[in-house]
């Protein structure tokens, strides 16, 4: 398994520092998915790193070894309708603002992966590649990861066709030629490219064999 490289160093004290990071900016459809933790250095988690590098088995055994044992842990999102009104960045934001606001101890300060941060009642930094990086930002990555890919699944039920349940949403060759044939579901961001032209492309209407008359008919795909 690939270790992580802890490389950040945290403040001298007992100053209580929350880990923050997202998961779902790219997809095509579905919610942007949150999550703030605060560690407990007296319950280290062993295994932790950025959920990317660990496959869906571990992250599944890590999800709820985060949730006993850090000291607090929030799940919070941004729906479609936010990400379309607000864009994917702004409304990224505000599902971490719900993640650390959302935690029931207020952390002294908060560490978010990437380049930017959320306007905070509190002091907060962003951290390059930090949930490889910070233990706090890697257990926010892994929450966020498995909830979201959680959801997918649920909403390959109701949406079948698309193979959201396997793309979790992102723009594969897949998704985008089930996008053209079947058109864009409640779930898609119509502020995306691929499904504001799938909007304005309409239905497809196909041809095919009548089997029982031999002749030819029309299916519209809504």
């Amino acid at each position: 398994m690939t270790q992580m490289l802890m490389d950040w160093t945290l403040p001298e004290g007992d100053e209580l520092v929350a880990g923050v990071d997202e998961v779902g900016r790219g997809p095509l459809c579905g919610a942007v998915v949150t999550a703030a933790v605060i560690l407990d250095p007296l319950r280290p988690i062993e295994g932790l790193n950025d959920s990317k590098k660990l496959n869906e088995a571990r992250r599944e055994e890590l999800f709820p070894l985060i949730q006993e044992r850090a000291l607090a842990w929030f799940i919070a999102r941004a729906e479609v309708e936010e990400i379309d009104q607000l864009n994917i960045l702004h409304a990224t934001m505000l599902a971490m603002q719900r993640a650390v606001l959302g935690l029931s101890i207020r952390p002294d300060r908060v560490l978010v992966d990437g380049n930017r941060c959320p306007v905070l009642p509190m002091p907060s930094e962003p951290v390059i590649q930090g949930d490889g990086r910070v233990p706090a930002i890697a257990a926010a990555s892994i929450l966020a990861k498995v909830a979201r890919d959680r959801e997918m699944q649920e909403l390959e039920l109701l949406y079948p066709g698309y193979g959201i349940g396997k793309h979790k949403g992102y723009p594969t060759p897949e998704h985008l030629s089930s996008l053209k044939v079947l058109g864009a579901t409640p779930i898609h961001r119509r502020s995306f490219a691929p499904v504001r032209e799938a909007l304005a492309a309409g239905p497809v209407t196909t041809v095919m064999e009548e089997v029982t008359t031999g002749g030819s008919g029309v299916v519209v795909i809504p």
